[in-house]
């Protein structure tokens, strides 16, 4: 495994855990490859292929690895590295490190200060910078090498240990351990995360003075830590240097990153310029880089570009991956052309991908948003009757749109498909709005059995209220229902009556007299 490559990857994920302005994988080039997932290429089972399904971050592959082993399969110290490193590539950081405690455990394999460095970086990923710290104090010296510093070093950086980062850099540079690129370009990492953008470019003054050659990735966390700050003068004084120097070979992300600061700045020439250099140094087969480049022209309003984009990446990449058609739906509803983006839907549709409700939903928002609820309804009702999942965050949005409209029937009905999903949705939580909102309609219009129906089923959502017990109290009263029993339920839940109570119960003696 290429330890240069680990060191990179955690950094750049430092920089994106810190909601930094533009995409991580803009600041690196990622290779084509990332597309693709590693499998057998005899066909015969493989581990990974036992392992890769697991992608729920709570489901333990150590059986797996062990029902591997019991059934006489041999195991390959490359291919756990290959599992290790595809796991890590898909932030599935428990199961990477699972792996790779279980070969130093089974004694797959004598652990260089490689495998101790990408071990360390997981356990600090998964357990915090304390687990990692005892682990790095319990390795053999000779373990304690420029590879297994940097992880630790990393880990201090992600969680924004300040101090730490500092104490642990400064040990490297008496150890000589900070001859690195990539030991300064955690440490602009580190001031970004922590929101520090004017200490950035002294870094990487320091580099230079050190004679440590910055590499793309360091001109371009300098370029954003300028962005940051709306300095364009700043993005434009570090991309022309970096443009000087011998050793840099410039790639498109550098560029991409340039235009989404112009773009901010409403410098749309300079932005165009940017994307134009950025596309010229694409790959061809790089759907990633398409993708970023499709989302920025939709920034700019520009459907031309994106179109055109699109129609490059569908002959340039043989296979188009759910990120594909969602960063296609997400850039044309942003422009507002639904039309458009019926027509990818459907091609995601016959493209054999595996269902990522992710997808529709774009376009059910973007229905939403133009105020076409009866469209986004629609679509969530044929993705029920083909058995696709849907979320209740989705029929809730398209209930709040129809409430707002005045059509209370239509809403009612969203809503209770949405309650019937909360289930499947540990957290969620109804708009109280629109809860609010329909309850009311419901006391007022609502046949008595719906009402009750509609309330046990939300009881399974949110705790009984009183705006629950008012409704219910206000369908039995026009179904000529006493309601004690409901009073005395509403006082045995800690609801007492208030004026509002008072209120619908005077009114209806007064009907009644």
């Amino acid at each position: 495994m290429d330890s240069r490559f680990f060191s990179l990857l955690n950094r750049l994920s430092s920089l994106r855990e810190s909601k930094q302005l533009f995409p991580e994988s803009l600041v690196r080039k990622i290779p084509i490859s990332n597309r693709t997932y590693y499998t057998s290429r005899s066909g015969k089972l493989s581990l990974y292929n036992k392992i890769s399904p697991l992608g729920n971050p709570n489901t333990s592959v150590v059986p797996e690895l062990d029902n591997w082993v019991l059934s006489g399969n041999k195991v390959r110290v490359a291919e756990l590295q290959r599992i290790i490193h595809d796991l890590r590539k898909r932030k599935r950081f428990t199961q990477a490190l699972e792996v790779s405690e279980w070969m130093n455990k089974k004694g797959i394999c004598v652990f260089s200060s490689t495998e101790h460095a990408v071990q360390l970086d997981l356990i600090g990923r998964v357990r915090g910078f304390l687990s990692a710290e005892i682990y790095f104090n319990n390795l053999q010296n000779h373990d304690q090498t420029d590879k297994t510093y940097g992880a630790l070093l990393n880990c201090y950086v992600r969680q924004r240990q300040t101090d730490k980062s500092l104490s642990h850099l400064q040990k490297m540079k008496e150890m000589g351990f900070a001859s690195s690129p990539l030991t300064y370009n955690g440490m602009m990492c580190l001031y970004t995360n922590v929101g520090q953008y004017e200490k950035v470019p002294d870094v990487l003054a320091e580099m230079k003075q050190n004679n440590v050659y910055p590499d793309n990735f360091s001109y371009r966390i300098c370029i954003n830590s300028y962005g940051a700050v709306s300095d364009i003068e700043g993005v434009e004084k570090v991309l022309k240097e970096m443009e000087r120097q011998p050793h840099i070979s410039m790639e498109w992300n550098t560029y991409a990153v340039a235009a989404h600061f112009y773009i901010k700045a409403g410098l749309s020439d300079k932005a165009i310029e940017a994307l134009k250099k950025s596309e010229e140094r694409l790959e061809k087969r790089d759907g990633l880089g398409y993708n970023h480049l499709i989302s920025l022209y939709a920034s700019m309003g520009n459907k031309a570009e994106v179109l055109r984009l699109w129609g490059l990446e569908k002959s340039a990449c043989k296979k188009h991956i759910n990120r594909d058609y969602i960063t296609m739906l997400e850039s044309l509803v942003k422009l507002g052309e639904l039309e458009e983006a019926e027509k990818v839907i459907k091609e995601w549709e016959s493209s054999g991908n595996c269902y990522d409700l992710r997808v529709p939903n774009i376009v059910i928002v973007g229905y939403s948003e133009k105020g076409l609820f009866e469209k986004a309804q629609a679509m969530l009702e044929e993705l029920m009757e083909k058995g696709k999942p849907t979320t209740p965050n989705s029929w809730g949005t398209v209930a709040a749109g129809y409430m707002d409209k005045g059509e209370m029937e239509k809403a009612v009905e969203c809503m209770k498909a949405a309650i019937s999903l909360h289930v499947n949705s540990k957290g969620w939580k109804p708009n109280g709005r629109v809860i609010g909102g329909v309850l009311s309609w419901l006391g007022e219009k609502g046949r008595r059995e719906e009402v009750e129906a509609f309330v046990e089923s939300l009881r399974a959502v949110i705790p009984m209220n009183r705006l629950m017990y008012h409704t219910l109290i206000m369908a039995n009263i026009r179904a000529g229902k006493e309601v004690d029993e409901l009073l005395a339920r509403m006082k045995a839940d800690k609801i007492d009556e208030d004026a509002e109570t008072k209120k619908i119960l005077l009114g209806t003696r007064k009907n009644k007299n």
